[in-house]
């Protein structure tokens, strides 16, 4: 450990000497008889060896150290004298000191000094790196000091260099996050947003006050060219329309949802203005693209549907318009602009009447929950989600991907969630200490009086609510920033559990997740499928798994269906998985049985014969 002594004295020096001279042969033993004496049962820390570098004059100190830093060994303190005539003062030396090295330990020594503590510490601090020792000093005051300000020292670069580790780390991380967000919301092959950005755009459309035209084009005969010129020429064909496109559209959104299919918004003001411009994108894309030394025709047929404000509430459903409206121009020979009209629509009249019979369905008992087991890597089974299901007299089993939007765009969702709240309820009563996990709509989450609907049913059964787990999507938190983080807040100081569920789906940014503090991140079971096959998916589930366990939070696998994707996952880091693969959804008696086995190990599952809808991760 390096100490440099500066003073113009040299009986100073041959003080500080005598003070760093080795202990005699006798310190060990006499340490030793100290720490018996004392009844220390720990053995002292070694005192740390000292190399001292002596100068007269401050600008030669100064010139010492800076060659220290040059050569990287530096010093740790440094003793200074306040008066040496005739060069600088110590208040100058220390100033200069600092201003090369930011950690170094400054002891002012002097019998009298002309400058204050005050103007020396503004002038060489900060004030906790600057101490002071009187002339005449004892060696043992000299010593001790020296040794003190060293393992501070040592101490001091070691939290230094962490920090700076941390803030590599968090640079890293945003700059991942950054990668998996566009990587989630953009076609690999032509970059331009994919299916999740346009839905985004979409809802941001639907919500808005102006018209505008929804568009689904499809290039005609694109199978052709995949079989005759490759894929490779496929793909690059897909390139260059998809280039045209967003050249043609001025002040739009272009979007490929995938294969040879892509969709536009439009700002329009009449329906005759939006099939206009997208005969005029037909006539585009219907050239010839020369595509590696080939000549290709292109062709294109579009679905449209005019969207005026407040006429549709569910972007799905103005896709699901569009598309037919797609299909429509297909069967009359492709190439043409087709309008979507209610005739194209049959479900529409199976929709209502969905709406009608779910209003009665609690009534009469048609609804009732399953429950698929959360496992952690064990197979131990922490806790499960409840997942809706709907066995209708009229319709058979109504898939819950069909009946929750419908419930959603009436106030049927709030008795519908009512009704899940109080089931998945009485089923926990009797599980051993696992938790259950409810999916709430996000038109339920802005419900006014949420939090005290919720807090009052859990209250009244009894239960405790670090065994009720809350899971959201991205859509319900970021709609309206502000007023979740204060529902996500109270619900949390109630000792609920938070989950975020699809997440890698939507526009979550790191900022708000730290600031909702989440319990527990669930990743979409897209992804997971697309481990194997796409760079990009695995590549989000590991940034995912490594966001959760920076931030302290549960990271739970959706769609689990392989052995291969459990695997994995487990080396990924995964802490926690649910899907077929591990568990089906199963009956309240069931889920029972598997809550008091605790494991859904291969030799424990039980195969249920039951008739399963939906994907097994929402409800």
């Amino acid at each position: 450990m390096r100490i440099l002594i500066v003073d113009d004295e040299p009986a100073m020096h041959d003080s500080y000497r005598q003070c760093f001279a080795p202990l005699s042969g006798n310190a060990e033993a006499l340490g030793e008889m100290a720490a018996e004496l004392f009844g220390d049962t720990v053995a002292a820390e070694p005192a740390p060896h000292f190399v001292c570098d002596h100068r007269m004059q401050g600008l030669d100190a100064v010139a010492a150290v800076e060659a220290s830093l040059a050569g990287g060994e530096r010093y740790a303190v440094a003793f200074i004298d306040i008066r040496m005539p005739p060069g600088i003062d110590g208040k100058e030396t220390a100033r200069r000191i600092r201003a090369l090295d930011a950690d170094i330990n400054l002891v002012i020594v002097t019998g009298y000094s002309d400058h204050s503590p005050l103007e020396i510490s503004r002038a060489a601090g900060p004030v906790d790196k600057i101490f002071y020792i009187a002339k005449p000093f004892q060696a043992e005051e000299i010593v001790q000091t020296a040794t003190a300000l060293a393992r501070r020292w040592t101490v001091d670069l070691e939290l230094k260099q962490a920090i700076a580790l941390l803030e590599e780390q968090k640079l890293e991380l945003a700059a991942n996050e950054s990668r998996a967000i566009h990587m989630a919301n953009h076609d690999s092959l032509t970059d331009a947003p994919n299916r999740l950005a346009f839905l985004h755009a979409l809802g941001q459309a639907v919500k808005g006050n102006r018209c505008f035209a929804m568009a689904m084009i499809d290039l005609d005969q694109f199978k052709l060219v995949n079989d005759t010129l490759g894929h490779l020429a496929g793909d690059e064909l897909l390139r260059m329309v998809c280039e045209v496109l967003q050249t043609r559209v001025d002040g739009g959104f272009v979007a490929r949802l995938g294969g040879d299919e892509f969709a536009l918004l439009l700002p329009v003001s009449s329906e005759d203005e939006a099939v206009m411009r997208c005969e005029r994108l037909i006539k585009a894309c219907s050239a010839s693209f020369k595509v590696f030394g080939h000549s290709v025709q292109g062709g294109a047929s579009v679905g449209l549907i005019l969207v005026e404000p407040g006429s549709i509430g569910d972007p799905i459903d103005v896709m699901r318009r569009a598309d037919l409206a797609l299909n429509e121009a297909k069967r009359q020979g492709r190439g043409c602009v087709r309008v979507f009209d209610e005739s194209m629509d049959e479900s529409i009249r199976f929709r209502r009447q969905i709406e009608s019979g779910l209003s009665e369905a609690i009534a009469k008992g048609e609804l009732r929950l399953v429950f698929q087991p959360i496992v952690d890597r064990a197979l131990e089974i922490t806790g499960f989600e409840a997942l809706i299901r709907w066995c209708s007299p009229d319709y058979g089993m109504v898939a819950p991907a069909m009946f929750i939007p419908i419930a959603e765009e009436s106030n049927l969702i709030h008795e519908l969630g009512d009704w899940v709240i109080d089931a998945a309820i009485a089923a926990l009563k009797s599980w051993p200490g696992q938790y259950v996990s409810v999916n709430f709509s996000p038109r339920q989450f802005r419900r006014p009086n949420f939090v005290a609907h919720v807090v009052e049913r859990v209250a009244n059964a009894g239960i405790d609510p670090g065994r009720f787990q809350i899971e959201i999507t991205e859509t319900a938190i970021f709609d309206n920033v502000e007023r979740a983080a204060e529902t996500l807040f109270k619900l949390r100081q109630m000792g609920f559990r938070i989950a975020l569920d699809d997440f890698g789906t939507g526009y979550s940014s790191l900022y708000n997740i730290r600031r909702f503090a989440l319990d527990c991140l669930k990743i979409d079971r897209s992804f997971v499928d697309g481990m194997g096959r796409e760079r990009e998916s695995s590549a989000i589930v590991h940034t995912v798994i490594h966001l959760g366990r920076a931030l302290g939070m549960e990271v739970v696998a959706e769609g689990v269906e392989t052995e291969a994707q459990f695997e994995a996952l487990c080396l990924a880091g995964c802490s926690h998985m649910q899907g077929f693969h591990l568990a089906r959804p199963v009956v309240a008696e069931d889920a029972l049985a598997l809550a008091l086995r605790g494991s859904v190990a291969a030799e424990a599952v039980i195969e249920n014969e039951l008739v399963m809808l939906g994907d097994g991760t929402r409800g």
